[in-house]
């Protein structure tokens, strides 16, 4: 009985259909792609000629099978309709999708990919200060001159060019090299060896590339409803545009494009720099705090009646104060967990304060100091009154205490004596 395999060469991912009618005849056969393809044992003329003593080489062809199937591990479409064919032919469209043809390009990908992260890495390196401040420097005077002299970009390939002839010189004719020594071999690019550490290499770069692209794609989605009239924001965001754009028509002949253009290249420079890493986020702290105290006295401001628009006006300040327990305590002396002002010692401040001392005028307060400030009843000075429009709000900016802030609640913590304010609590109170 002839087989099938005599006539045909099955791939590794095929699987064999089970067929009612057991008659050998090929022409009766029926075959169907498998929807779920696995790797499986190769041919015997595939593995003619492997070397059997390279484990690494097949474990990355067993790596490499794995990632296939499991990205082509998808359902058969209903249409065999391309939505990207077009009248002519891309090259996204070049080859039909074959599996075969996608392992042979993965393979290649990956042993020829390695310049490419090569080159990302370097271009990280300099963004992010990662080889000293000295190399960055040179790249940001290099950008600051072609931005004095901008003809000068027209001379990059040739700068470029030599910059590779006077690399591969130096490879072949080393300084250090005896002048009766014969040269070394010319540079060549050399390819990773499947299965080698290289290799392995440029799979992770790859994965990390997909990875962070699928990252950026998933933070420009949410922005995508805004640009397709699918939100509000649509029409204000086309007003907003077609006005800055009309203003700044008559801007542009005004517009110094050599230090804008240095502006825009080193600002990412400085961004990325590590002392502006780790100072950034204290600065959109504090600016977010701003912008939402000065949104809510903008409102508070529209809502004041005729009269308090023409009196003056002072603000009023209270303070909470609360004490950290574990939960423990005794049938006398309870404690909650956490912070509460049940929590407070004996003979120290109360749960209000009239000031940051928690002392000065601790007898001003009439009303339960353990519960919610609007419970609370006290004096005003003489001529003075409380605003109908407005409510008790926190401090979110801290700015009893200057240059320390609060955080987002408008709490600041200090140490058991009520010394040694902080915006956070540190670990070693923890």
């Amino acid at each position: 009985m002839t087989s099938l395999e005599a006539w045909v060469q099955v791939p590794p991912y095929a699987t064999p259909v089970a067929r009612d009618n057991q008659d050998s005849s090929i022409s009766q056969t029926s075959l169907a792609a498998p929807s779920s393809p696995r790797a499986s044992k190769r041919s015997d003329d595939q593995a003619v000629g492997r070397d059997k003593s390279e484990p690494r080489s097949s474990l990355a062809t067993n790596l490499t099978n794995a990632v296939l199937s499991a990205a082509l591990n998808v359902p058969a479409p209903t249409t065999p309709s391309n939505p990207r064919k077009t009248e002519g032919r891309l090259l996204s469209t070049r080859d039909s999708l074959s599996i075969p043809i996608t392992t042979v390009n993965f393979r290649r990908f990956v042993s020829k990919s390695g310049a490419v992260f090569w080159l990302q890495d370097r271009v990280e390196e300099v963004i992010f200060w990662r080889r000293g401040w000295k190399v960055t420097a040179a790249w940001m005077a290099a950008y600051s001159f072609l931005c004095y002299y901008p003809r000068l970009i027209l001379v990059l390939p040739h700068m470029l060019i030599l910059s590779i002839l006077y690399v591969t010189y130096n490879v072949r004719y080393p300084v250090d090299a005896n002048e009766d020594a014969a040269p070394a071999p010319p540079w060549k690019p050399m390819e990773s060896r499947e299965g080698s550490s290289e290799w392995f290499a440029n799979l992770q770069a790859i994965q990390n590339l997909m990875g962070f692209y699928a990252d950026l794609y998933d933070n420009v989605v949410p922005i995508l409803p805004h640009l397709s009239h699918a939100t509000p924001t649509s029409a204000p965001l086309l007003s907003f545009t077609l006005v800055t754009l009309l203003l700044s028509l008559p801007l542009l002949p005004l517009i110094p494009l050599r230090p804008t253009f240095l502006i825009l290249g080193l600002t990412p420079f400085v961004l990325t720099h590590p002392t502006t890493q780790q100072l950034l986020p204290l600065i959109l702290s504090a600016m977010r705090k701003l912008h939402a105290i000065s949104l809510q006295r903008i409102i508070d401001n529209d809502r004041l009646d005729d009269v308090a628009w023409s009196a003056p006006l002072k603000d009023v300040e209270l303070w909470e104060n609360e004490r950290w327990a574990t939960g423990a305590g005794t049938s006398t002396n309870p404690a909650d967990a956490g912070w509460s002002k049940s929590n407070l010692k004996r003979g120290e401040r109360k749960g209000w304060s009239r000031r940051r001392d928690g002392w000065s005028d601790a007898d001003a307060l009439s009303g339960s100091l353990d519960g919610d400030v609007r419970n609370l009843t006290f004096t005003l000075e003489p001529g003075w009154h409380f605003v109908n429009t407005e409510d008790w709000r926190s401090d979110i900016a801290g700015s009893w205490v200057p240059h320390i802030g609060a955080d987002q609640d408008g709490w600041v913590y200090t140490n058991d004596v009520w010394n040694e304010p902080h915006a956070e609590a540190p670990e070693e109170w923890k």
